[in-house]
This record gives C-alpha cells, structure tokens and sequence, in this order.
C-alpha cells in the first residue's frame, strides 16, 4: 500500500510522555483519597480521553472525586511537561513525509489546548496538517477521529496508516478499516499490543521512519 496520510499519535508516539503521565495519574489519585492503581494500570489508561482514563484507572470514582482528579492531573502533569522530549528521529521523520507531500496528522487523548502547547513546546506544529483531539470527538478506540480526518482531505481507509503505541491506537484504526502501525516506546508493552491486529511493529518511531517513508506517496486533490 501507498498512503497519503500518516496519522500519528502523539504521548508515546511522538512524545516521551508515558512516565510523565503514568506518575501524573498515580498522585492525582492519591491526593483526593482514592487508591494508587499502580503504574500498569495507570499507564493503560494511556491515550483516552482524560475523564474515560480517569474513571478506568479510579474505578467506582464519584462525580466530584472525578473533577477532583482531573485538576489534580493537569497539576502534576503540567508541573513538568516542559521537561518532556520529542522522541530521536521524529523531526526527520515528519520532514522527509513533508517533502514528499504526504499528509501529517495527529489522533490524540490530549485536549486540543494541550495539543497546542506541546506542538509549541516541541516546535512540530508546522509539519502538522490538521489533528483531532479527545475534547473535540469520542475517545479512542472509537473511529470520530479517523473518520473526520478522512472526511477533512476526502480520502479512503485505504489511504492512511496510523502509527501509535497503544491498544486504543491499534483498535481505533481497526474500527475505522485503516491499517495500523505499532511502536513499542510508549504506554503499552509488545505483548498487549500484538492482541490487536496491526500491519507491523517497531521498537520506536526512529525505526518505523524507513517502513513509513517507502510505503507513501504524495496526496494530491
């Protein structure tokens, strides 16, 4: 297959975020008295939409224990996500499918404020040709994103592959009948991600770079 679009995920996909977040969620827990889930749990949760996360990581979790843990989330969180890092090789990554005019585009758990600053704080906005966010469509694994991306370019399941390092990734795709990639170098361990079913799987992004490059083409109108 050729495709116009390559659709990325962005926390443990683009951004080595998944430790960030995992720890995020554990104390934001804690702090409104609910049990620590753990970092498997709380790093399963990843690519959801923050209250879905929520609710899965702190089962039986009240309305209000739920506000409470989003604001204690976007606390923790926010306190060091200046530090976080794109991943080696995702700059040249999205310069080579730039040059070669295929579309770049992100499905995200974030909020598209959250999108926002990390795009700015990573200096990646400008390889980017639209995204969808969790606080704009249903959450992963349901299809909204993928759809409205498809819609936005009129372009077919067969013209895209999403590339993402979690199970909600890999099942989103799979309802939207788009082929999948997996990276190993976020929230979900190989095993968990060879569940679902996926085109291929690489250790990282910087080692998915070859594969995406030869398996595109330019997308034209």
């Amino acid at each position: 297959m050729k495709y116009k679009m390559v659709v990325f995920d962005w926390d443990g996909t683009i951004l080595d975020s998944t430790g960030a977040i995992t720890r995020a969620i554990q104390r934001s827990c804690v702090d409104v008295g609910l049990p620590d889930p753990g970092p498997e749990i709380a790093s399963y949760v990843i690519g959801l939409g923050l209250s879905d996360a929520l609710r899965h990581a702190a089962p039986g979790a009240t309305d209000a224990q739920i506000k409470g843990l989003v604001e204690g989330y976007r606390r923790h969180y926010l306190a060091t996500d200046h530090e976080l890092q794109i991943f080696d090789g995702v700059v040249p990554l999205l310069q080579a499918l730039n040059e070669r005019g295929v579309l770049c585009t992100v499905a995200t758990g974030k909020s598209r404020q959250g999108l926002n600053r990390a795009m700015a704080q990573s200096g990646t906005g400008r390889y980017f040709s639209a995204s969808r966010c969790a606080d704009e469509c249903f959450s992963k694994p349901h299809p909204q994103m993928l759809h409205e991306l498809m819609a936005e370019f009129a372009l077919e399941p067969e013209d895209l592959v999403m590339i993402g390092d979690t199970t909600h990734d890999l099942q989103m795709a799979q309802s939207a009948g788009v082929h999948s990639v997996a990276v190993q170098s976020g929230a979900h361990t190989p095993a968990l991600l060879a569940t679902v079913p996926h085109l291929i799987a690489f250790p990282s992004i910087n080692e998915a770079a070859p594969w995406l490059i030869n398996n595109v083409r330019k997308f034209e109108q």
